[in-house]
């Protein structure tokens, strides 16, 4: 049984029910004023959604997607969101995070695809996501205008490397950029013996790169990203080594500075089985997911000591909010950590993919 049919089977059979979790979480509150989570999620052999997870475990909304769906891009002040399809995909959709509404789907432009990623600029009026010429996976960071509920694609930063992957907005407004550095026929690596990747800082307004920061091990693709608002970055890898080396796969790095990995030891790197997927930070606490290694890590903030390492089946989204951060998976799970590390979990029916953002109502 794959892992993703895991919480399906139990749900049929009424488990999740009989052991009185299914939307056993906080208390609720007006479901007009309740924070909420969105991504992406399944419904079936091929039936991908967005979805919004109240916090009392219901569900708010689902909106259909014509493929995977992964990374969420949230406007700043307007209640807009945008669901970027899994690498290398085919579409935009911006919708209206609070009711669900599908306001538009944009199809790539011809000879370009999708990684999975964008960020809007602070005043909300621009949209940029990591995006590949689709013959050489060179890198393209595209530009979109937001008016009137449509994004309209204005320009193209390129220049910075092959293969881009997460995009992330800096606090003073620029953009630093995850470059895994594999050139890819579908999903299909091509390069892992020449690859080169970086984090890659651009200037928001005209695309020039300011700095590239890269690790001695070339064959650790840089592709997940957290950034604080004192200006630290946190990166995290895919190991495409050797299956048995099991180096660091989270680096902490500030703009001129060394890159420096967090703690932890060469066994505790092996529970990750080579992926890092999604990255919340707090003021105390770094939290990381890996769906392949079932688990997600947890490290103090400022020293980067590993605190723990959990059980957690298709660790999938993670997203930080006041001092709190809310993990997801692909089986259902949802664990809320407070400031404190101390762990709250339950089970929505719901299958999670390996992005998502918290809502502030």
């Amino acid at each position: 049984m794959q892992r993703r049919q895991f919480l399906k089977a139990l749900s049929a059979a009424g488990v999740l029910s009989s052991l009185g979790l299914v939307g056993c979480a906080l208390p609720a509150t007006r479901p007009d004023r309740q924070s909420y989570l969105i991504g992406g999620g399944r419904r079936g052999q091929g039936q991908y959604v967005v979805q919004a997870l109240n916090l009392d475990g219901g569900l708010r909304y689902q909106l259909p997607l014509p493929a995977r769906g992964h990374g969420m891009a949230v406007h700043p002040s307007l209640p807009l969101a945008v669901c970027h399809a899994r690498r290398p995909g085919r579409f935009l959709c911006l919708f209206n995070h609070q009711s669900g509404a599908t306001l538009q789907l944009r199809q790539a432009d011809p000879g370009r695809h999708y990684y999975g990623h964008g960020v809007f600029s602070a005043d909300g009026h621009t949209l940029f996501t990591t995006e590949g010429v689709s013959g050489n996976s060179q890198g393209v960071i595209g530009v979109y205008s937001l008016a009137g509920n449509r994004l309209e694609k204005v320009a193209e930063y390129s220049g910075f490397g092959i293969g881009p992957h997460e995009i992330r907005l800096m606090p003073n407004g620029n953009l630093v950029i995850g470059v895994g550095g594999v050139h890819t026929h579908g999903r299909e690596p091509l390069n892992l013996e020449t690859m080169a990747p970086s984090l890659s800082y651009l200037d928001a307004a005209s695309g020039e790169l300011q700095e590239q920061a890269t690790l001695t091990d070339k064959q650790l693709s840089i592709r997940h990203l957290a950034v604080t608002a004192d200006g630290d970055v946190f990166a995290g890898q895919q190991d495409r080594g050797e299956p048995d080396d099991y180096p660091p796969l989270i680096v902490r790095h500030r703009p001129g500075q060394p890159l420096l990995a967090l703690g932890g030891s060469t066994l505790d790197w092996a529970r990750f089985n080579h992926y890092i997927a999604s990255i919340a930070v707090t003021d105390t606490l770094i939290a990381a997911t890996s769906p392949p290694g079932n688990c997600y890590g947890l490290w103090h903030r400022h020293s980067g000591e590993l605190i723990r390492i959990a059980p957690l089946p298709d660790a999938s989204g993670a997203s930080a909010n006041k001092g709190r951060i809310w993990l997801g998976s692909g089986q259902g799970g949802i664990r809320q950590l407070d400031s404190s590390s101390r762990e709250q979990g339950f089970y929505s029916a719901y299958q999670w993919d390996n992005h998502w953002a918290f809502i502030d109502a």
